[in-house]
């Protein structure tokens, strides 16, 4: 028999010890209080490809998340699970692991997901990605909501040309991508088998734009020079993302 001396149990809030925005974290009536305040949700959305053979084939999926969780800590937004699978831009028999869904199952993914949290009231989707591929970025660009606001970034894009030495446009597990994973997640980089590759540059400007599937020959999946990569320039790309992200937010309703 229940004692009723015993005081009511006390529902988690905002700013507890162990508060979380992440959504799976939450019970329902809990995410329901927080939609009635603040009705947006970042949506993460990694790719399983390959970025060399110095880096894991989820590097795009950890810098969203990472990043992603951030943000969400930070302006106290609620924040999706990450959507682990897009479109790769790498062929998956030549880079044992490469895995991901076609152009049209990312975009019907993306709407079915989009269509019930709107209907519990989500008013604005902020979706994340760090992958150049065209195809995934047309399905997450050409998502659709009957009235909630979406606005699609690409980590990739946020110019952090000033904090590296090379160009981030151009390059594909490079510079950018692997001083990100020395600064988040050094023990998932293989230094001992960085090496840089440089095509020509015709072959070098599709394939990292995202208009051939198959990296340059001799290129091992790498563009770029990531043996320039550093912990401290992953840290200053890192912040860059977070506070571009913030101001993209815009204030708190």
């Amino acid at each position: 028999m229940k004692d009723e001396r015993e005081p009511p149990v006390r529902e988690a809030e905002a700013g507890d010890p162990g508060w979380s925005w992440h959504l799976d974290h939450l019970p329902w009536p809990e995410v329901g209080r927080i939609l009635a305040r603040d009705p947006r949700l970042i949506v993460p959305v990694g790719a399983l490809d390959q970025h060399g053979p110095h880096l894991p084939l989820g590097t795009n999926t950890f810098i969203t998340e990472s990043v992603a969780t951030e943000l969400s800590r930070r302006r106290h937004v609620l924040l999706a699970p990450t959507f682990f699978y897009g479109v790769t831009g790498s062929r998956a028999e030549s880079y044992a692991g490469t895995a991901g869904l076609r152009r049209k199952t990312l975009h019907r993914a993306m709407n079915e997901l989009f269509a019930e949290w709107e209907d519990q009231g989500i008013r604005e989707f902020l979706v994340l990605t760090a992958h150049r591929h065209e195809s995934h970025l047309d399905a997450l660009l050409m998502a659709m909501t009957w009235s909630a606001r979406t606005t699609v970034v690409n980590l990739l894009t946020i110019d952090t040309g000033d904090l590296l030495e090379g160009s981030p446009v151009t390059e594909h597990g490079g510079e950018l991508e692997t001083s990100l994973m020395l600064h988040l997640a050094p023990s998932r980089v293989r230094e001992n088998q960085v090496t840089d590759s440089v095509p020509d540059a015709p072959s070098h400007r599709r394939y990292a734009g995202g208009g051939v599937s198959t990296p340059p020959p001799g290129s091992r999946g790498v563009l770029g020079h990531p043996s320039r990569a550093t912990a401290r320039k992953g840290e200053a790309v890192f912040q860059r993302y977070v506070e571009t992200l913030e101001r993209i937010l815009g204030p708190d309703p």
